[in-house]
């Protein structure tokens, strides 16, 4: 019996972004000079209260030399701003992989043992998200078994891409066919429990969160 809720997603999909400054000197003093504007001073009041020179100041909001932390913290102070907000406008560098068809590499987990070819699709180590997320084109044959349900932490989703099979979770039995999906918590049981029509291929998405 399959359960269908309906969707609620938390983000628009399609939202854009601010567009952020790459380069940091940059980033910091277009910061300073839209806080300084926006509260009406004038460069020389801020250096002032700052406890800097005019040209300092200049060259800070230009982005042509990198201040100090102990400078940017005393711009922060003098704008009655979080230290932190000086740094809202720098984008830092994105993760980003291709792999190409055919290219996703062969790594061992448990099931490979019992002839489940998994292929990780891709990988990106630590970021800011805190989620770490693991790509997988799983593979059955004639030559695979069932076997014991997984059990680990996070989230995972399946998307069928050909074959048929039942697929085992918590106390649920899917039946899985290409272009249906299974979105569950992956800390219950769970796993192919019936290979109805081989060969089956399906997607596997693994979110869990970053460790330390």
């Amino acid at each position: 019996m399959k359960k269908t809720a309906e969707a609620r997603p938390g983000q628009n999909p399609h939202a854009i972004r601010e567009v952020r400054e790459k380069n940091l000197e940059v980033a910091i003093g277009r910061s300073v000079r839209e806080l300084r504007k926006r509260q009406r001073l004038t460069g020389a009041e801020l250096a002032a209260s700052a406890g800097l020179s005019v040209g300092m100041l200049s060259k800070i909001e230009n982005g042509v030399i990198s201040p100090s932390l102990s400078t940017i913290q005393t711009l922060a102070h003098a704008l009655r701003v979080p230290l932190v907000q000086l740094f809202s406008g720098f984008e830092e560098e994105r993760g980003c992989m291709l792999v190409k068809a055919g290219e996703g590499a062969e790594t061992d987990r448990a099931g490979t043992r019992a002839g489940h070819q998994y292929h990780l699709l891709g990988h990106i180590g630590s970021n800011n998200s805190g989620v770490v997320v693991e790509p997988y084109m799983i593979t059955l044959t004639d030559k695979s078994d069932t076997f014991p349900t997984f059990q680990h932490e996070g989230i995972e989703m399946l998307y069928m891409l050909e074959g048929e099979m039942g697929y085992r979770h918590g106390d649920g039995l899917y039946r899985m066919e290409p272009g249906d999906t299974l979105l569950f918590d992956s800390d219950a049981p769970h796993g192919p429990e019936e290979l109805q029509r081989l060969p089956i291929r399906y997607l596997s998405i693994i979110t869990y969160p970053q460790k330390g």
